[in-house]
């Protein structure tokens, strides 16, 4: 089969380009190769495997009208570009938008115009189509956050109510994508993904948490804890995710037309404070925390409810957040020079 992925030089795409290619599929990567990090996941792709690399530029209808009328005969689209930090989309909500809700529908009418042999579009959308869960009911019990009237997470009956730039850019998307099975019969499904992690994820301040909390303790960089570090999420390793990709590709009749929520689940999630506990246990020293007010469109709790993947896909999470945080800290610490050298041109 033929796999395009975009945004298949960043964290997630690197990883599910890898895994597909392995599998003896042919494997497109289209990135413009914008955000820090990615050549260098280009690089390592290039490395262990063939691949093949379009540099189209999802914002813009010409560089996608032209890059998959080379591909017509890709049988499958990872949708995984995106501005994925709510703190950008708050100072920048122009490219935000561009990038999220104009770049989506554009790989959705280059889909329409180009892949008659298309059997999967997945989406990576994100469980911030939510917003602030207002009605929940919030409660404080050992030192974590909850909502006491969703004690299994959130499904996907939940109603949706975009906060922020990007969670307006990227529900958006969300429900052209949707829109585009029911009314073009594009296959397509939606995954909703909580907090996803995992090794080559060179996370930052504003995106990524887990990964950035801990290559800055591994570093001895300051970390800022915003709100009161009780915020729970649920956790799910990316190799996890991949997996479920793959279940999608596989199994159109079931997943076409669907929304997902997709994440770790009531048993992995983990608050900013215990990941941080953990950290300095490791690293046998005080972090030196500062502390800083909650930013916007921060939710307390976010705990995905799997059922209905399990129900219809039969998809798990399969990696216990213990088991992830220790494989996150070993490839930091096997790979230091590369996260310095990265944080440099972060800079």
């Amino acid at each position: 089969m033929k796999i395009l992925i975009t945004g298949g030089c960043g964290f997630i795409g690197s990883h599910a380009a890898s895994y597909f290619r392995d599998q003896g599929h042919q494997v497109v990567v289209l990135d413009n190769l914008s955000r820090c990090g990615t050549e260098g996941n280009l690089e390592w792709l290039r490395q262990t495997g063939e691949i093949e690399h379009s540099p189209a530029d999802i914002r813009y209808w010409d560089q996608i009208d032209k890059a998959l009328s080379q591909h017509t005969d890709t049988e499958a689209v990872l949708h995984l570009a995106a501005q994925v930090a709510v703190t950008t989309s708050v100072t920048d909500p122009v490219n935000d938008f561009e990038i999220n809700a104009t770049g989506t529908f554009n790989m959705l009418e280059g889909a329409r115009k180009h892949l008659p042999n298309l059997k999967m579009f997945v989406y990576s959308s994100t469980n911030k189509v939510y917003g602030g869960l207002e009605d929940g009911e919030l409660e404080l019990k050992n030192d974590r956050w909850g909502l006491s009237n969703r004690p299994n997470g959130i499904s996907e009956t939940e109603q949706l109510d975009f906060h922020s730039p990007y969670g307006c850019s990227k529900g958006a998307a969300d429900q052209y994508v949707r829109d585009y099975s029911r009314i073009y019969d594009i296959p397509t499904v939606v995954l909703r993904q909580s907090c996803i992690y995992g090794t080559r994820q060179f996370g930052v301040e504003d995106q990524g948490w887990v990964a950035w909390m801990t290559i800055a303790a591994m570093t001895h960089q300051q970390i800022t804890v915003y709100g009161d570090g009780k915020q729970i999420r649920d956790l799910l390793w990316v190799e996890d995710l991949v997996k479920l990709y793959e279940l999608c590709v596989e199994n159109p009749d079931k997943a076409n037309g669907q929304a997902f929520n997709t994440g770790g689940g009531p048993t992995n999630t983990l608050s900013l404070l215990e990941l941080l506990n953990f950290l300095a246990e490791r690293e046998g020293r005080d972090l030196g925390l500062k502390f800083d007010e909650e930013r916007p469109g921060d939710q307390k709790v976010f705990v995905s409810n799997n059922t209905k993947l399990k129900e219809i896909l039969g998809w798990k999470p399969t990696t216990s957040v213990d088991q992830g945080l220790e494989q996150l800290a070993q490839w930091i610490a096997d790979n230091r020079e590369l996260i310095v050298s990265f944080k440099k041109k972060a800079v």
